[in-house]
């Protein structure tokens, strides 16, 4: 009994110290009015307009002073709109925070309809972190210097994602629909598929060009490039996969067999949040279910 309590004591303090653990926003700036944030949870995209900031994403409540502070050292006016490319509370976290500032969100509408779908299992429904604004293909923004095209990808990450391409600026934030050198998550039960993450780089390589900066929603800043790749990877491995359904192998033979993705795996794509195991799995389920 002793041990088991000093065992229990010694994952809080693992816990408490990883939650306390300094985070730190980093700016790296990409065209004459446009920025990429990095901390805990998805990479943030800025744009500074004679309006104020727009910002794509706000990672956790918890961050927002902090990010709010660095993005005073791009401009001093506040963040007024704020673009949510899916509902997950690392990209989502800091809506209320936000809108306390006086920030509209927008964002598609399966996302509104999940958060509060969320919110009600928890707490309850919290109106001032929802998208006031909401849309379903797609939506086009004007500003004095620069064309923002926000549009719908259908059930890749999620059923809810939105990718953002800055026109004049060649700046494309493509959410969780692109992790950078990494097997991506792929959110089966909100709607995503293996078939719609491969369908959603490829409309992205349909409007990148060898010059467009790409902020994934993890990993490090992207070239087209990058993004050919990581397409690629996706099509070989689902190629893999079915190949061995179509042959009756079963759901555990496909996910113990590390050959399908060696590969990639040799590449480090399984080093981040989803390994290799875990990647051959969400593909055979969605690719059967």
């Amino acid at each position: 009994m002793k041990r088991l309590f000093i065992l229990g004591l010694s994952i809080f303090w693992i816990t408490s110290n990883a939650q306390k653990k300094e985070v730190n926003i980093a700016i790296h700036p990409l065209s004459e009015n446009t920025y990429m944030l990095t901390g805990q949870g998805g990479n943030i995209g800025v744009f500074k307009n004679e309006k104020g900031l727009f910002i794509i994403d706000d990672q956790f409540a918890r961050l927002s002073n902090k990010i709010l502070e660095k993005l005073k050292t791009i401009s001093d006016q506040p963040v007024t709109m704020v673009i949510n490319t899916h509902y997950h509370g690392d990209h989502t976290g800091g809506n209320e925070n936000m809108a306390k500032q006086g920030a509209t969100i927008f964002a598609q509408k399966n996302v509104r309809s999940r958060m509060e779908s969320k919110q009600k299992e928890n707490r309850g429904i919290i109106p001032t972190s929802l998208p006031v604004i909401t849309f379903d293909v797609g939506l086009q923004l004007y500003f004095k210097n620069e064309n923002v095209k926000a549009f719908h990808v259908h059930n890749a990450h999620t059923d809810g994602d939105t990718m953002v391409y800055f026109v004049n600026g060649n700046v494309l934030h493509m959410g969780d629909t692109f992790f950078n050198g990494r097997y991506p998550y792929i959110d089966l039960k909100s709607g995503g598929s293996i078939k719609g993450y491969i369908k959603a780089s490829e409309k992205a390589l349909m409007i990148t060009n060898d010059d467009t900066k790409i902020i994934p929603g993890h990993g490090k800043l992207a070239t087209k490039k990058d993004l050919e790749g990581f397409s690629r990877m996706l099509k070989e491995i689902t190629n893999n996969i079915q190949k061995e359904i179509d042959v009756g192998k079963s759901e555990n033979e496909i996910i113990k067999n590390i050959k399908l993705t060696a590969s990639y795996d040799a590449k480090g794509f399984g080093d981040g949040f989803i390994n290799s195991e875990r990647m051959r799995k969400t593909i055979y389920q969605s690719l059967t279910k």
